[in-house]
């Protein structure tokens, strides 16, 4: 759970650092602004940029249910961000498992990608998708029965 946060703190961390190094040499408006990017860089790659995650076992459940689209993803990786922020308010109609938090999803996620960790891996139907394009998964979430 933790390294889940390792990234945006040390964005944190290291805004932190340049504002004081900024304001000690005169510039407390560098400061200020280079303190607000690296705390916006640290929030988009924390867990909160997410929508809530669910559990593998229960992500699939509901998939299998509801026909939509299960994303598996880890905090940090840009290829996640690029998929959640493409999708926008449609990233709210997926179930997304967080596979640093889940070990049942972080095995689903290996055993599609020959024992590696890549993400996002999308199930749609069972059958899983390699960093699929944003458009291919909003056009999953629309065609999925309601």
């Amino acid at each position: 759970m933790m390294r889940a946060w390792f990234l945006p703190l040390l964005l944190v961390l290291a805004g932190s650092l340049a504002a004081t190094g900024s304001a000690l040499r005169g510039s407390p408006g560098l400061g200020v602004v280079l303190l607000l990017l690296c705390v916006l860089l640290g929030g988009v790659h924390s867990p909160l940029a997410f929508p809530r995650s669910v559990g593998a076992l229960e992500a699939q459940r509901r998939s299998a249910v509801d026909g939509r689209p299960v994303v598996f993803w880890r905090a940090g990786c840009s290829y996640c961000l690029r998929l959640r922020m493409r999708l926008g308010r449609d990233s709210r109609q997926v179930h997304w498992v967080d596979i640093w938090r889940d070990p049942a999803g972080a095995e689903v996620v290996r055993a599609a990608n020959d024992g590696n960790e890549t993400v996002p891996t999308v199930l749609v139907a069972g059958r899983p998708h390699v960093n699929p394009a944003p458009e291919w998964v909003r056009a999953q979430i629309t065609s999925a029965p309601r």
